[in-house]
């Protein structure tokens, strides 16, 4: 026997619970969780866009706004430009199709390496509140890309902009039958302040996080 199983066979055994009652203990747990309730929060006045850009700001996330998705590469570009970063990524599959070429860049989509400086994922929604990028781990949404280079560019719909924590956990449990392995919430660059208080930001991940918005022009 594990200490997994030792812990919690001292668990159900502190609750009372046998073979027989099993089914009816879950079946509690369960009508617990469905009902979902929840708790006081605040609620946001005002756009969510406007809220979402100025909270990204405070961040150190810079934000761009563009009507349309086939409109990324040359936005990327310019912003890669600016910043004298170079012209190579990687992106999730759902971007390879875009016209990278035809912006100058040359972006490929797979698996991530320590060698790539640049990462272009999409993401679940993003909060308003805080200026927080959610997104969900998969085979089609690799975590890694988003962690691993020093630039993250993140292109979010303005649709998927939601108010808060409460709203997203909420999207997220309508729109997929299980919960991803992993739920990551991006909130600006990678930063510590442990040396003399000093905020340093790229210290566990990106240097940088750039965000597109789509349909926010």
């Amino acid at each position: 026997m594990s200490s997994r199983e030792q812990i919690l066979g001292r668990i159900r055994q502190q609750l009372g619970r046998t073979a027989d009652n099993a089914a009816s203990g879950r079946a509690e747990m369960e009508r617990y969780i469905a009902a979902r309730s929840v708790g006081p929060h605040g609620v946001l006045k005002g756009d969510l866009l406007s809220r979402f850009c100025e909270k990204s700001a405070t961040l150190s996330s810079s934000v761009d706004l563009i009507d349309a998705l086939a409109q990324a590469p040359a936005a990327i570009a310019r912003y890669l430009a600016a910043h004298q970063l170079p012209r190579q990524a990687v992106c999730w599959p759902q971007f390879a199709r875009l016209d990278w070429l035809g912006a100058g860049l040359q972006v490929e989509s797979r698996p991530v390496c320590g060698a790539d400086l640049v990462g272009v994922s999409g993401c679940f929604c993003a909060l308003a509140e805080t200026g927080t990028l959610v997104l969900c781990s998969g085979p089609e949404t690799p975590a890694a890309l988003s962690l691993l280079p020093e630039t993250h560019i993140a292109i979010v719909p303005r649709a998927r902009i939601v108010a808060g924590m409460e709203e997203a956990w909420a999207l997220l449990r309508r729109e997929s039958a299980e919960l991803p392995r992993a739920v990551n919430f991006i909130s600006g660059p990678s930063r510590t302040g442990d040396i003399e208080q000093t905020i340093v930001l790229g210290a566990h991940g990106p240097y940088r996080v750039h965000i597109l918005i789509v349909g926010g022009a």
